[in-house]
């Protein structure tokens, strides 16, 4: 098991979440704004279904990669959010629904928003014939 820095690992939260197709992800970087966290990450899952599968994918994978488990978890079922707290840094998965409630990012406008690159989806191609 290697050490990974905080940010590192807000981004690696991202990918695993955006591998799953969870959509609208945002990276705040929270260090100039509160002391209990680094980073957030929102994304939103079309429903609680694909929720449960990113939340599972990400504890998954975070936990093969780096050995780190969440130090807390909360929401999930029919709350419409899932958070995954490996303290630095906190994966907020919504419903959109539960997103468009909740408006973290509008309660944390003032921080900064980090850039993405994230894989673009390949475009079908055209048959030719």
């Amino acid at each position: 098991m290697s050490p990974i820095d905080t940010e590192t690992l807000a981004r690696r939260l991202v990918a695993i979440a955006d591998a799953k197709k969870a959509e609208g992800p945002v990276l705040l970087d929270m260090r100039e704004l509160v002391a209990y966290t680094d980073f957030l990450v929102i994304v939103t899952a079309r429903n609680e279904r694909q929720a449960r599968a990113i939340v599972d994918e990400v504890r998954l994978v975070v936990k093969r990669e780096s050995g780190l488990l969440p130090a807390g978890v909360d929401g999930g079922g029919e709350a419409g959010w899932t958070i995954l707290d490996y303290l630095d840094a906190v994966l907020h998965v919504f419903t959109p629904e539960a997103r468009d409630r909740y408006q973290l990012e509008d309660l944390w406008r003032d921080a900064p928003r980090l850039e993405l690159e994230l894989e673009e989806p390949e475009a079908p191609s055209a048959a030719t014939g």
